[in-house]
Parts: C-alpha cells; sequence; structure tokens
C-alpha cells in the first residue's frame, strides 16, 4: 500500500470541499435571480483498498459525484395546470372591470342619467307643449341620449380592437418561447450526452414554460425515445397545446394569426392556425383564450358575455327604443301606443320620426328598408341619432295629438308613459333593461374577479411550495459555506500533518 495514500485522501478532501464552496457561492450568487432551483454538490466515498492479511478494507477518500438542482416535478406540474387558468381569469376580471366602467351607473352621467334628463324634459313638455325653450331643451337631451350610446359603442369597439390586437401579440409571444425553449433543448441535450445535467439551462426552460403557460393551456413531457450508446435513455421535451406538438425537442410547430374572411361578426378579426398544416387550433385557457372569449363571446348556447354581447344589449336597447318613441310599437312587436310619428308638430307636420340613425330625416330612415321591422334594424348604438328634422327645427316635435293645437300636449303624455311601461321591453321599462346590462355586467365582473382572486391563491401557494423547495436560503448556504471551509481547512492540515509525518520517516529516521 502507497506510503502516499493519505495525502490522496486528503487532496480528495479538499478538492470536494472546495467543489462544495463554489456550488454554495453560485446558490448565493443567484439567490435572486428569477427561476433559479438551488443545487447541491453530491459525494461519495471512493472504492476502498484490501488492507491485506484478511485485516478488512481501508477508505481511500471521498468523490464529488455530481451537482444536483433542487426542483420537485409534481409541483412544477400544477404549477402549469393552474396558471393557464390564472391567467385567463386575471385578464377578464381587469377587462370587464374596463368595460363596466363604460355604464357608469354611480355618475350622473351614466346611462339612467342621461335617460332622465331626456324623461324630465318630457314632463315639461307635457306642462308646456308650445315652449320653444322646453323644446330645445329635449332635442339637446335626445342628443345627448344618442351621443352616449354612439361612445359607449364607440368604446365597445375599440376595446375589441385592442383584444385582437392582444390575440395577435400572444401568439408572437407563444411562439417567441417556443423558440427558445427548442433552442434550449439543443443546448441541453448537447450539454447531458456526456452525463452531466445542465442544471441552469433547465432552469431556463422551466422559467419560459411558466411564462408560456399563464399564455395558454399547455402540456409539459420528456418522451423516452430509446437508448443513447452509452446505455442511457435518450429523453426529448416537448410541450403541446390541446393535443399538438408546439415544441418537439429540436423543431418547432408555430402558431399563425389570419384575418378572418367570412361576413360573420368576427369578419376582420383574427384566427389562429397551426403554420404547418394550416388546422385551427381550440385554445382552452390562459391569457389568449380570455382575449378570445372577451373579443368573440356573444353568450348564445351558453358561450362567455364578451364584448359582442354587450354591443348586442346595446343596440337592442337603441333600436327598441326608438321603434316603441316613434312608432309605438314595442319588443313584441305590437303597436301598443300611438308615438311620436302619429303625433302633431306646432307647425301642424305629422309623420315625423324623432330617432333615425346616422343623423338622417325622417323620410331618409323610412326608406331605408322594405317593413318597420327591417327598417328599425337598421339602427344601433353606433349610429342611433336625432332625426335631421328635429335638428332643424324643434316645432316639428309631435306633443300634440291633432293639428293646431298649441296648448295640445295628449301625445306627449303617450311618449312619456313609454318609459313607465313595463312591456316596451321583454325585461320590462327602459330603465330596467339598462339595470338588466348593468347587472349582467356587474355579476360577470364580480364572477371573474373572485375566480381570479381564487386562481392567484392557489397559483401562490404552489409557487410558496415551490420555493420552499428549489429557492434559495441564505442563511442556510452560509451554514453549509462554514461547514465546508472547516472541511477545507482540516483536509488541508491533514496534509500537514502527513507531511510532518513523512519528512521525519523519510528525511529524520536513523539519524545520530
Amino acid at each position: 500500500m502507497s506510503s502516499f495514500l493519505g495525502l490522496n485522501i486528503a487532496m480528495k478532501g479538499i478538492f470536494a470541499s472546495q467543489r462544495s464552496i463554489y456550488v454554495v457561492d453560485h446558490n448565493i450568487s443567484n439567490a435572486d435571480t428569477e427561476g433559479y432551483s438551488r443545487q447541491i454538490s453530491g459525494q461519495t466515498a471512493s472504492l476502498p483498498l484490501k488492507a491485506g492479511r484478511n485485516l478488512g478494507m481501508i477508505g481511500t477518500g471521498v468523490n464529488s459525484t455530481d451537482v444536483t438542482r433542487i426542483r420537485d416535478i409534481f409541483l412544477d406540474k400544477r404549477y402549469w395546470e393552474q396558471n393557464p387558468k390564472y391567467g385567463e381569469w386575471n385578464v377578464k376580471s381587469s377587462s370587464l372591470y374596463q368595460i363596466e366602467a363604460i355604464m357608469n351607473e354611480t355618475s350622473e352621467n351614466g346611462l339612467n342619467g342621461v335617460m332622465a334628463l331626456f324623461i324630465s324634459s318630457m314632463e315639461e313638455l307635457c306642462k308646456y307643449p308650445e315652449s320653444d325653450e322646453v323644446r330645445t331643451i329635449i332635442r339637446q337631451n335626445g342628443e345627448a341620449l344618442c351621443k352616449y350610446l354612439n361612445s359607449s359603442a364607440a368604446t365597445l369597439t375599440d376595446f375589441r380592437e385592442d383584444y385582437n390586437q392582444c390575440v395577435k401579440i400572444k401568439i408572437n409571444e407563444i411562439n417567441s418561447c417556443a423558440k427558445q425553449i427548442r433552442d434550449l433543448n439543443e443546448q441541453i441535450y448537447k450539454a447531458e450526452l456526456n452525463g452531466t445535467i445542465a442544471n441552469d439551462l433547465r432552469d431556463k426552460r422551466d422559467l419560459l414554460v411558466d411564462k408560456l403557460s399563464q399564455i395558454a393551456d399547455v402540456e409539459v413531457n420528456e418522451i423516452k425515445t430509446g437508448t443513447l450508446p452509452d446505455g442511457r435513455q435518450d429523453i426529448r421535451f416537448q410541450v403541446t397545446i390541446n393535443g399538438q406538438n408546439l415544441v418537439s425537442h429540436f423543431q418547432v410547430n408555430e402558431l399563425q394569426c389570419y384575418e378572418i374572411d367570412d361576413d360573420s361578426i368576427n369578419n376582420g378579426m383574427y384566427g389562429i392556425k397551426w403554420e404547418n398544416t394550416g388546422n385551427e387550433i381550440r385554445i382552452e385557457g390562459g391569457e389568449l383564450k380570455a382575449y378570445l372569449d372577451l373579443r368573440d363571446g356573444n353568450g348564445e348556447k351558453g358561450s362567455y358575455k364578451g364584448v359582442p354581447y354587450y354591443m348586442n344589449m346595446l343596440d337592442t336597447f337603441a333600436s327598441t327604443l326608438a321603434k316603441a318613441f316613434n312608432e309605438g310599437i314595442y319588443a313584441d312587436g305590437i303597436q301598443q301606443c300611438s308615438g311620436h310619428a302619429a303625433g302633431y308638430g306646432l307647425d301642424g307636420s305629422t309623420g315625423v320620426r324623432f330617432f333615425t340613425c346616422n343623423g338622417m330625416s325622417s323620410e331618409e330612415f323610412m326608406e331605408s328598408g322594405a317593413d318597420t321591422g327591417s327598417i328599425y334594424s337598421n339602427i344601433s348604438a353606433a349610429n342611433i341619432s336625432v332625426s335631421s328634422d328635429i335638428l332643424a327645427d324643434t316645432d316639428k316635435l309631435a306633443a300634440a295629438s291633432s293639428s293646431g293645437g298649441a296648448g295640445n300636449s295628449e301625445n306627449a303624455d303617450i311618449l312619456l308613459s313609454i318609459f313607465s311601461d313595463s312591456g316596451v321591453f321583454d325585461e320590462g321599462m327602459p330603465e330596467d333593461y339598462i339595470n338588466t346590462i348593468v347587472s349582467n355586467m356587474g355579476i360577470n365582473s364580480d364572477y371573474a374577479s373572485r375566480l381570479s382572486d381564487t386562481q392567484e391563491s392557489i397559483l401562490n401557494k404552489i409557487e410558496n411550495s415551490r420555493i420552499s423547495v428549489s429557492g434559495v436560503s441564505l442563511d442556510e448556504e452560509t451554514t453549509k459555506l462554514v461547514k465546508y471551509q472547516q472541511t477545507y481547512n482540516a483536509a488541508s492540515k491533514m496534509i500537514s500533518v502527513l507531511d510532518e509525518l513523512l519528512d521525519t520517516t523519510i528525511n529524520k529516521m536513523g539519524m545520530g
């Protein structure tokens, strides 16, 4: 047995302690690095030697094995399962809050407030049907009501276009993450061919999956595809969306946006398909699903109530109110009263419509369709307006029930009664219909907010568990640093002792 075995053992101890110190140093340096996983240096006793004459085995010191990152795959899987739900409802919560603000019912400038001013001026018209001042106020309040609806519709349209652009942005982010994951797959695969583990590269890849899972509902797997020449399993990293490969080892199947051209409500919006096959993709979760639901959801057949749903609600309000006020025809399609067109103005005019669309005159408006239904289907919240006849001359306001009655307000009384008639809308009075819109917005916004908070809480718990496993504790690393430093010093001291023993044995024994 070599006389220098002790020195070799001590040297191994120094190298093992030194390597462990380097790992601790790396952990401390990356304590605040996003996505970093704590690493530990593995050690094992080296093969012992036979002592001879059946005296047993003599140890030969320590070998450093590998540097392992501490990561719980189960927690990662749970995080990637819950992250799409948080991404979806967080976007919906913040977006619905903005949509809800359009109605602005906490302010007198909300839709109910604007309509209340119009009703109040109608009440004054019933008292003073011949007053030019009252008629001017009615025209102004009518314009204010129309402009409020116009503005609300324009804002919803802008929101929808914003969500459409967000769809494209998220697709670009998915493709970017996929390419980065593909590049890391290649780096990791090549780095690990010699049996080492590319810890830092794997951390970067997992961080990209974290980001990707918030955008879309992804599934991540490491697939065993065979055996390498050295006997190890050949493992390939795979990311799928809705069962289709987004990333498969070194290949990326990108998603592509295209403009929809089918004369539907989504005409001109972005559709999503796989670039390599052209097949449509169905998104089941994440921020991308939220933007698609907000952009396309019309509430039909149990679908999500997004911008189109609220646009339809406002359009129905505008056209139904205009038809009831102009013609006395309610939502059931039956004429229940005379309406503005049946009344008479101060100048003896009749057949004048108060509400039209796009600033049309009554005559132009009534020529815009083949029948009453088709005519009023032209009115929407975006284009409803006070007719150019009324804008030009308030004497055409039909307050009277017959010609030549300056003080006659019988038709004005009928028009005023429309706003308190529960048969105007299927939901009741005009105010009831507005409250239905506001209520739906409030319920959907509150539901999204609660789900967002719930998912955030779930995600935070999972993330805290991940941090407790993989996070770097400076106190713990400092303790390890002291331990490895003492081990290093002890091994160094052992070399000094062995050096002194060998010096005595070799140079000093037998000297007189």
